[in-house]
């Protein structure tokens, strides 16, 4: 069948929800409590070990199947604009998110900030410097969040829209 990366993840998600679902139901039928007098097979929940594990190993080889070919698709595809492959954007992204929260930092201090420190006691006051020009910081921030915003929406337009074949039974 034919998904976009959006589809698949999706598709990805389902699997695993069925798949915790089928542990959570194994793990309340498993075992029982019985008290004693009581007719064991009256309260034995329905189970069977050999059903349960086949079905599990089931959704894990589509699972495996699915991840397998949404890396594939993410190695071979490039983004357009950015020269990269969407794995490589996967790590761009975070990168450029982690590089703009740092520069926010940066450019929301004051060029001479006063310095408390909470056990000093005497009449001596510090100060800390930036060390840095903040329009520079400013720049570069903007210039950040619009790669950023491009790159979003670049990968987004790709995982929507570019089409990969999944051989999987559903």
């Amino acid at each position: 069948m034919k998904y976009t990366s959006a589809e698949a993840a999706k598709l990805l998600r389902s699997l695993n929800e069925k798949l915790d679902a089928l542990a959570e139901k194994e793990k309340k039928s498993e075992t029982f409590l019985a008290s004693v007098g009581e007719d064991i097979e009256a309260v034995r929940p329905v189970y069977n070990y050999k059903e349960v594990r086949e079905e599990k190993n089931a959704i894990e080889a589509k699972i495996r199947d699915l991840k397998h070919a949404i890396n594939v698709f993410n190695v071979t595809h490039e983004v357009p604009g950015f020269d990269m492959t969407v794995d490589q954007m996967l790590v761009f992204i975070p990168q450029l998110n982690a590089r703009k929260a740092r520069l926010a930092e940066m450019k929301s201090r004051l060029p001479k900030e006063r310095e408390n420190s909470g056990y000093n006691r005497s009449n001596i006051i510090d100060y800390r410097y930036i060390n840095y020009e903040i329009s520079a910081v400013e720049s570069d921030y903007q210039k950040v969040s619009e790669t950023l915003s491009r790159a979003q929406t670049a990968l987004d337009v790709v995982n929507n829209s570019e089409i990969m074949d999944i051989e999987i039974d559903l």
